[in-house]
């Protein structure tokens, strides 16, 4: 028996004689025999797991490689894309002033929407980072120990009740 796998809103069956999408009923699709497709999908349904921005990156180049993406895929190109995405995420903020954290007073399609927005974003990064040969944790990890130098922690000094005397 087949079992359900959903998937970013689509309930996923894996045919494996299937050459196409094929909808199957009310937001369900079929995918061909694609192993990308199926692990994505069992990923989803496992929203707690944690997953490296190494994992991702190969996820990223294994998507882009089977739809032949890579020949576009340039430094130059990825980043215009994400520049575009900021743009979409940005516009999400655009006009409802200060937002408090958790976003408490939004309606969970927004806030579906914004996980979406940031999800481009991050992608598109992990992706530019990858064409760029860029190792993004460990340049990450850098950054926040040089911020750490060139930003120490604030020196609290206690005085004594006798000093004041």
């Amino acid at each position: 028996m087949l079992s359900l796998i959903h998937f970013y809103g689509y309930n996923i069956l894996p045919f494996p004689n299937v050459n196409k999408f094929s909808p199957l009923k009310s937001k369900t699709r079929a995918f061909a025999n694609n192993k990308s497709h199926i692990y994505l999908a069992k990923m989803e349904q496992e929203r707690s797991m944690d997953i490296s921005l190494k994992d991702l990156s190969k996820q990223l180049e294994d998507f882009a490689k089977v739809r032949n993406w890579e020949k576009y895929h340039s430094p130059r190109n990825l980043l215009l894309a994400m520049v575009g995405e900021v743009g979409e995420l940005s516009e999400i903020f655009q006009w409802r002033g200060e937002v408090d954290k958790g976003l408490p007073n939004w309606e969970e399609s927004d806030k579906e929407h914004l996980g979406e927005e940031l999800s481009d974003v991050l992608l598109y990064l992990v992706r530019l980072a990858d064409i760029c040969g860029i190792d993004l944790a460990h340049a990450a990890t850098k950054k926040i120990l040089k911020n750490s130098i060139k930003y120490p922690e604030p020196k609290v000094f206690l005085q004594d009740e006798d000093s004041y005397n």
